[in-house]
């Protein structure tokens, strides 16, 4: 079972482990990002100066960018051991004591999905990335007291995808922010011909450019197109990674030239056949996909934004021409459909 509670594959624990082997593994490796490179550059470096540890980071922005594979790559230039859990996996205070007294001086903790932690493991959290120093209550009622532990200097990295769940306490404690945003289509190309490279597959240019085409400007969507092409390619066609062989794959896998899957157009034909294109709320979306209002949110809507697909009014959420041009459907006149009565009369 995976952390989320799905079930997990054979298929998907190697695509997990072949992710790992494809991460950079120095701010050398990475492409895209240049400035956030370049900031995290300058941290390392005098930290390693100073001989001290780094200072506590949060990285927020979509998910599959690389938030995860930026805090191995801090431990490997720092030289230090990484602790890596999640926010909802720290369910009491025990759990979190337990996790910070085994950390040694210099050692980075990396909490993913850094916004859902309880507020009682925030209020521990606190004083041990500010003072260094771990409260612990023993005993209850009147006879309990507070003894009070020194914790090693460490690091935190936190990593979120809702910057604005995170509480304005914990925020404030990371000395370092960093957004990060969609990569480029050049970038994309690098980092799939880099990870053909590893998996011994062979990739042309144009392959390359057309897997980078429709991974959505994210990294994590991009290797997982690439290992897709790559099993058509070696099952049917000659083992090149070549655009018409991508094109085919793709196709198979419903994902058009933009990277619109087929959640994607079901969301917008819905919005467009059932409430002509809208104003309609995410919570009726969701309804009348079956999908989770969360997953729409966090997943659909920031890319179809960016496209320019669907916009997000004060009423509700809008389809753009430019949705009705992509999927061959003919602009209404704005007007809403009349709806039939549900009983007819006779004269």
């Amino acid at each position: 079972m995976s952390d989320d509670g799905r079930l997990v594959t054979g298929t998907e624990r190697k695509d997990d482990r072949e992710n790992i082997a494809l991460r950079p593994k120095f701010l050398k490796d990475m492409v895209g990002q240049d400035d956030l490179r370049e900031n995290l550059s300058i941290i390392i470096e005098a930290a390693k100066l100073r001989q001290e540890p780094i200072d506590h980071i949060l990285f927020y922005g979509p998910p599959g960018l690389g938030k995860t594979s930026l805090a191995h790559v801090i431990s490997n230039e720092m030289g230090a051991n990484i602790r890596v859990t999640a926010g909802p996996s720290i369910e009491r205070a025990g759990d979190l004591a337990a996790i910070l007294t085994h950390l040694k001086k210099g050692d980075i903790l990396f909490i993913d999905e850094v916004h859902r932690l309880g507020k009682a493991i925030e209020e521990i959290l606190y004083p041990a990335m500010e003072d260094f120093v771990l409260d612990i209550v023993i005993g209850k009622g009147p006879a309990a007291k507070t003894v009070r532990l020194n914790l090693p200097r460490f690091t935190v990295i936190g990593a979120t995808t809702q910057l604005a769940l995170l509480a304005g306490p914990l925020r404030d404690r990371f000395g370092a922010r960093f957004r990060l945003d969609y990569y480029s289509q050049a970038a994309l190309e690098h980092i799939v011909t880099r990870a053909a490279g590893m998996l011994k597959i062979a990739i042309e240019p144009e392959g390359a450019s057309e897997i980078a085409r429709r991974a959505r400007g994210t990294p994590r969507i991009g290797l997982r197109l690439l290992r897709r092409v790559r099993d058509y390619a070696q099952t049917r066609a000659d083992g090149i990674i070549t655009r018409p062989v991508t094109d085919e794959a793709l196709q198979l896998m419903n994902i058009d030239g933009l990277g619109l899957d087929e959640i994607d157009r079901r969301i917008l034909r819905v919005i467009i056949e059932k409430f002509n294109g809208g104003p309609v709320g995410v919570e009726t979306i969701a309804a009348a996909t079956s999908e989770d209002r969360s997953t729409i949110e966090d997943v659909y809507e920031p890319y179809l934004i960016q496209l320019g697909f669907l916009d997000r009014t004060k009423r509700g959420r809008v389809v753009t021409p430019h949705a009705y041009a992509h999927l061959g459907l003919k602009l209404n006149d704005g007007t809403r459909p009349i709806q039939p009565e549900l009983f007819s009369h006779e004269d």
